[in-house]
C-alpha cells in the first residue's frame, strides 16, 4: 500500500475502528522497523478503549486531573459525580445547579471551578457542540475546544486521541511522549519539537496509534 493509498484509508476511518487500528500497526511496522520492536512487544493497541458517548464528563474530567495525579483526580470526579447525582447526571445543567462553593468542597481548586462552570455554560449555550465536533477536522476540533477556559491544545489533543479516537495526532507538548521519543531515538537531551515532527514523518496518517505506543516505552 502507497502512503497516499495509507493516507485515503485514514481518511475513510476519521474515528479508529479496530480495523483501522490493526491496519495501522501493520503500516507503522512496515515502515518503520525500530517501532515495529516496540509494537511487537507492547501487542495491541489499547487507543480504543477510552473511547465514551459522554464527552461533557470526559471534558470535567480532563480538567480536574490537571496537575493532579490520578488517584486524586478520580476521587475528586466522583465527589463532583456524586453532588450531581451520579455519573449519568454529570451534565452542564446539574453542574451550574450546583453551588460553587460545594465544588470547592469537592475538592476542586477556584481556578478549576471557574473552568468546570464555563465549560458547562458553554456546552448549555451552544458555544460548543460536543456531539458535533466529530464532523470537524482536527484543527477545527482544537480551535473551538481551546475556547473554554482551562482547555488547552493538550487537552484538546487527548480528546481527539482517546475520546474521537482520531488516527493523526502528535501531542508534542505532552511530556510522556517527549519521553518517549527521547527512548525510541536514543537521544541525550530531549528532543525539540522540529524533531519530533520530524522523526514521526514517516508515521502519517497514523501518528495517534504509533504515539500511543511511545508512551509505553515510559512503563
Amino acid at each position: 500500500m502507497t502512503h497516499h493509498a495509507d493516507r485515503l484509508a485514514a481518511v475513510s476511518d476519521r474515528r479508529l475502528s479496530d480495523a483501522a487500528i490493526q491496519r495501522a500497526r501493520l503500516t507503522l511496522m512496515r515502515r518503520d522497523p525500530k517501532l515495529a520492536e516496540v509494537i511487537k512487544a507492547h501487542g495491541r493497541c489499547g487507543l480504543a478503549d477510552y473511547r465514551s458517548d459522554d464527552p461533557f464528563g470526559s471534558l470535567v474530567g480532563t480538567i480536574i486531573s490537571q496537575q493532579l495525579s490520578t488517584k486524586a483526580a478520580e476521587t475528586i470526579r466522583s465527589r463532583v459525580a456524586d453532588l450531581v447525582g451520579g455519573d449519568d447526571h454529570l451534565t452542564p445543567d446539574r453542574v451550574l445547579d450546583v453551588d460553587p462553593t460545594l465544588l470547592r468542597g469537592a475538592g476542586l481548586s477556584g481556578q478549576k471551578v471557574t473552568y468546570v462552570r464555563d465549560l458547562a455554560m458553554k456546552v448549555q449555550g451552544g458555544a460548543l457542540d460536543l456531539h458535533a465536533l466529530d464532523g470537524h477536522d482536527d484543527e477545527e476540533v482544537i480551535t473551538r475546544m481551546t475556547a473554554v477556559k482551562g482547555l488547552g491544545r493538550w487537552s484538546a489533543q487527548m480528546f481527539l486521541m482517546f475520546r474521537l479516537n482520531r488516527p493523526d495526532v502528535l501531542p508534542t507538548g505532552d511530556l510522556g511522549i517527549v519521553k518517549g521519543f527521547q527512548i525510541y531515538a536514543g537521544m541525550k537531551r530531549r528532543p525539540a519539537e522540529r524533531t519530533m515532527i520530524r522523526l514521526a514523518e514517516p508515521w502519517r496518517p497514523y501518528r495517534s496509534v504509533a504515539c500511543w505506543y511511545l508512551w509505553r516505552l515510559l512503563e
